[in-house]
């Protein structure tokens, strides 16, 4: 298990500090929400932002993919060298061929499953990803509270 506290609920006008504070706590990964406003109703940050916090971090990162078609926008993070990418059972075709890919890079794939998808649904696919990230809301908007059914 890791603790990866995500940037979503930073101020983003203090992005270092926060991410500062992230270390200092004790975090094990940075998790970071890209956000494409299609999958979900909101836009967050893009791979220019997430090389900038990469050099001012020294935790590992983990970027959350939360777009439809990964399979489009994958390659735009694939060389900023998180240690996970993680994407949606829901907005993947082939799942199984994209988890093979990003492993091709050195780079550890990851499901995330919304709190309302079955964790059935993911057991073809445990073999293929290093996390499994359960969403303690749903996916969109950070701030929220989390939902008792998690």
């Amino acid at each position: 298990m890791y603790v990866a506290p995500s940037l979503l609920s930073a101020n983003f006008l203090k992005l270092e500090e926060e991410v500062k504070a992230i270390e200092a706590a004790g975090a094990d990964l940075l998790h970071i929400d890209v956000m494409d406003g299609h999958f979900v109703p909101n836009l967050t940050f893009g791979p220019c932002v997430i090389e900038k916090i990469s050099t001012i971090s020294k935790l590992p990162l983990d970027v959350h993919l939360m777009v439809k078609d990964v399979s489009k926008f994958i390659d735009l993070f694939i060389p900023l060298k998180p240690k996970f990418i993680s994407f949606h059972m829901e907005s993947e075709v082939h799942p199984i061929r994209l988890c093979e890919y990003i492993r091709s890079q050195g780079i550890h794939p990851a499901i995330v499953l919304n709190p309302h998808t079955p964790i059935d649904s993911i057991k073809h696919m445990l073999e293929f990803v290093d996390m499994v990230l359960l969403m303690s809301v749903n996916p969109g908007f950070g701030g929220q509270k989390f939902l008792p059914l998690v």
